[in-house]
């Protein structure tokens, strides 16, 4: 029965209780238990493991060794933490590898395009120089090539018919505007004569619907020229510093048979230069009638080289004019 002792009580000890009445007594002090003694379960009493204070037991000693808590030995958590921290260090190496390899895949990749960029930049670089060059070139071409319209439409707004007295032909303005404001115009001087001969300095410039006084200032009766002078502003035409060459087309402007804005093209056939008590003159082959007389004949680069004074009689394509420098040196208003 639990709490009893199973044999007779040794001399000695104290006859066993029961457990209810009393706790059981260890041996005492001093004596040992005879042979074959088996020690009592200790009751389950509360207060300390051991009820007389002393040591636990001697080694040897039957008693039982307590029990750790908890009931089951702790596992070494460090080794595992190491190998956690080992794999996530080897997971971060693979991953700075894999994006050092990226990185690095596209820098190389960088740097090629821009080389090949640079490369396209010089092309294009080199492409367009050649585009300037080629238009600079066309531009020159396009500049030196003749164009009659260009020319016409550039010298018509400054090309007048004149009508003096019972005559008319054909007057253009030159040069700045005068210094009294107004502007200076050349013709031939026997366009005006009758009106200089008889004493009378007014003559008429007409273009289109719009008629303008103007005056007779100066002749020049060997040379045939005459300039005139009126108060209204307009345009003057550029003259050309160079004499003509055989060979250069030109345009003549002026009012044949007293048709405004006639415009006739050909080439200078020849420079005639002074002679037997005649001033230079220049031949073309523009056909030019009655009423082109003081007209302007102009090159290419719009400038006047000279006035259209005659044609030759029973002839074609021979007409004559007064180079501009005779006249420009003459009157001093170019």
């Amino acid at each position: 029965m639990p709490g009893q002792w199973s044999g007779p009580t040794p001399a000695g000890w104290p006859a066993p209780q029961p457990p209810a009445a009393a706790p059981q007594q260890s041996p005492a002090a001093g004596q040992q238990p005879p042979a074959g003694y088996a020690a009592p379960p200790s009751p389950a009493l509360p207060g300390p493991a051991y009820p007389h204070g002393g040591a636990s037991p001697a080694p040897g000693s039957a008693w039982p060794a307590p029990a750790p808590a908890g009931g089951a030995t702790p596992r070494p958590r460090g080794r595992a933490l190491t190998f956690v921290a080992f794999g996530l260090a080897l997971v971060l190496a693979v991953v700075s590898g894999v994006q050092a390899y990226q990185i690095n895949r596209l820098s190389d990749r960088l740097a090629d395009t821009d080389q090949r960029l640079a490369t396209a930049q010089t092309d294009d670089a080199t492409r367009l120089d050649g585009l300037e060059q080629r238009a600079q070139a066309l531009e020159k071409q396009a500049g030196a090539q003749f164009n009659p319209e260009a020319v016409a439409s550039a010298a018509l707004p400054s090309v007048f018919r004149v009508r003096a007295g019972q005559f008319t032909g054909t007057a253009f303005a030159v040069g700045k505007p005068d210094t009294g404001g107004g502007t200076n115009l050349f013709t031939n001087f026997h366009v005006v004569e009758s009106v200089w001969v008889g004493g009378g300095r007014e003559v008429f410039l007409e273009r289109t619907d719009q008629r303008y006084p103007a005056t007779i200032v100066k002749v020049d009766e060997a040379n045939d020229i005459a300039q005139l002078r009126t108060t209204s502003k307009f345009t003057g035409l550029v003259t050309a510093s160079t004499a003509v060459k055989p060979g250069q087309q030109i345009v003549v402007v002026g009012a044949p048979l007293g048709l405004q804005d006639s415009v006739t093209t050909g080439v200078v056939s020849a420079f005639r230069e002074a002679g037997q008590g005649s001033g230079p003159v220049i031949q073309f082959d523009a056909p030019i009638n009655p009423g082109n007389s003081g007209g302007p004949v102009i090159n290419g680069q719009k400038q006047v080289v000279g006035i259209a004074t005659a044609k030759a009689r029973d002839a074609e394509g021979i007409g004559l004019a007064v180079p501009i420098k005779v006249a420009c040196d003459g009157f001093r208003i170019c």
